[in-house]
């Protein structure tokens, strides 16, 4: 690259033929640093979302070789996570934006940043792409250079993109299809001026929107197309094999972080924060001791749980799912008095949190706290919530016999005559019948160390932990159909 002459940039390449075939005159100008990456020409620049967006494409198949393929099939439930997580950054970015401009914060964007959730920080990564059309070698695209008026050194360059030199997203896709969902969705909110069900990243928002929140997402827009930006890493010329070997490169030589790490760093799911703020820096609600690792050996428990199965349970108390991925504060406020309620009736279980406590009580192992969550949602939050039902469990609870020597939970283990013995029979009509497809062989009873150890497969196995505990507590049977009486 050279120096302009009189003001004008002076092209890299001389050959007047190929800059009109490229489309001089229709350019997009950038500014970049050039940098060598393992001995390779590398751009480095920023650019408003939007511009990206619409300059942008997924580098898939090349060419007419449908095989020819460079990236991994698109998760679309992965792409809306992102692309909420990028709503909520640009509201972020609005207020920010207001901020330096002197403007007073929108209380409108403020109720959005409430109904998705603050966070301490919000960024995104660089998006790693390729110019496909432009030579590694920097032959087909002009440009100049900028130099500091202070010290006259090379501080970056301006260089000039024709029209169909596109940026090929080569790790990103997730995060560029984000942006399409999260355009599409403002574009029609906007327009219609009503949130539906389809589309709606603002969920449980729905209905007729007010000016406000019209006017606070036509400022997410703006904030998109010239105040946000993202970082671009931009390889220059890849062909489908080095496309192909650096997605490969960046999506496997790194380490992925820890799950128990991202839980204890992660403040901006909701039911993270209540975990951390309520359950554990609270040691009047929750006194036991939290730990990143399983302990595997019984003898070694000291009546510790895990950071892992302390998000899992909650997961089940206030979404009924398995993980905490996508809570909001709407969902997880309101239930809040009730969860501290459970946790105030699990923690009276005589033996937990104690040494040896799995040794103790059964309820020492997670499944038996994921049956417990998952009867306190139903009577609570589920369809037939039954607030009767809910006071019968939180208060007896405490009461149960959680012993290793209860013969229910042995159920399964035991012979007809057994079950007649020990006054059974009438549990088998609360467990599920052999026809429902349910795993049978929910763990085994050690009569040597005389301890009952449940199996792996806790989504199979709490749901018939929950109808046990149902028939001991005398809680309504979910396998019964109820019959309502029709008066004439």
């Amino acid at each position: 690259m050279h120096k302009a002459i009189d003001g004008n940039p002076t092209p890299i390449s001389g050959n007047l033929n190929e800059l009109l075939d490229s489309g001089v005159g229709e350019e997009l100008p950038i500014i970049t640093k050039i940098v060598t990456n393992m001995g390779n020409k590398t751009f480095l620049l920023s650019m408003p979302m939007k511009q990206f967006f619409d300059r942008s494409l997924v580098a898939n198949e090349r060419g007419s070789d449908v095989n020819a393929v460079a990236q991994r099939p698109l998760n679309t439930p992965h792409a809306v996570k992102l692309a909420k997580y990028m709503l909520k950054g640009l509201i972020s970015a609005a207020q920010k934006r207001r901020e330096e401009v002197n403007q007073p914060i929108s209380l409108a964007l403020t109720e959005l940043e409430e109904l998705l959730g603050k966070q301490p920080y919000v960024a995104m990564q660089p998006l790693i792409c390729n110019l496909r059309d432009v030579n590694p070698g920097l032959a087909n695209i002009r440009g100049e250079r900028i130099t500091s008026s202070i010290s006259g050194e090379t501080v970056g360059y301006k260089v000039w993109l024709a029209q169909n030199q596109l940026f090929y997203v080569v790790d990103g896709q997730h995060r560029r299809k984000a942006m399409q969902l999260l355009f599409d969705f403002l574009n029609t909110a906007i327009q219609n001026r009503v949130l539906t069900s389809k589309g709606n990243l603002l969920m449980p928002l729905k209905g007729e929107l007010t000016n406000n929140t019209i006017e606070a997402l036509s400022e997410v827009v703006s904030t998109a197309t010239a105040f946000s930006h993202v970082q671009i890493e931009c390889h220059l010329g890849l062909d489908i094999y080095q496309e192909r070997q650096l997605f490969h490169d960046l999506n496997n030589l790194g380490k992925k972080v820890e799950a128990s790490l991202a839980l204890q760093f992660d403040n901006s799911n909701p039911v993270n924060v209540f975990i951390k703020e309520v359950l554990i820096d609270d040691d009047n609600i929750m006194p036991w001791t939290i730990i990143e690792k399983d302990t595997s050996d019984w003898h070694d428990d000291i009546g510790a749980i895990t950071r892992k199965d302390l998000v899992s349970i909650n997961a089940r108390l206030f979404l009924n799912k398995t993980n905490i991925s996508g809570a909001t504060p709407t969902q997880v406020d309101p239930k809040k008095e009730v969860v501290i309620q459970f946790w105030n009736s699990v923690t009276r279980i005589s033996g937990l949190g104690m040494d040896k406590a799995k040794f103790n009580t059964i309820a020492a192992q997670p499944v038996v706290l994921k049956a417990l969550a998952k009867l306190t949602y139903d009577f609570a939050f589920g369809k037939n919530a039954d607030s009767e039902s809910l006071h019968k469990l939180l208060t007896g609870i405490s009461e149960l016999d959680f012993s290793h020597k209860n013969h229910i939970w042995r159920y399964y283990q035991l012979t007809e005559q057994e079950r007649n013995n020990l006054q059974l029979n009438d549990l088998t009509e609360f467990l599920p019948t052999d026809d429902e497809g349910y795993n049978r062989d929910i763990g085994n009873y050690d009569g040597m160390a005389k301890t009952m150890r449940f199996g792996a497969k806790h989504n199979d196995i709490f749901p018939i932990l929950g109808d046990m505990i149902r028939w001991q507590l005398k809680l309504p049977n979910r396998h019964k159909k109820i019959v309502r009486q029709v008066i004439s």
